[in-house]
């Protein structure tokens, strides 16, 4: 890549860029690796529970 290239704005990336909460990015990149595995695998519990609670509110076909 040339410098010239390094300058080049995407304008469909700029578009995606406004949406991203950035301070949700630096603050995970705080976290040590083990800290962000153990943030997932909470995470991926809460939605099994979610899903288990959904499941039990299903009426009965």
């Amino acid at each position: 890549m040339s410098r010239q290239d390094e300058h080049v704005v995407d304008p469909v990336i700029e578009a995606y860029k406004k949406d991203v909460d950035r301070t949700l990015i630096r603050e995970n990149l705080r976290l040590s690796v083990e800290q962000r595995f153990e943030k997932l695998m909470r995470l991926q519990e809460f939605a099994t529970e979610l899903r288990r609670a959904a499941l039990e509110r299903e009426p009965s076909r």
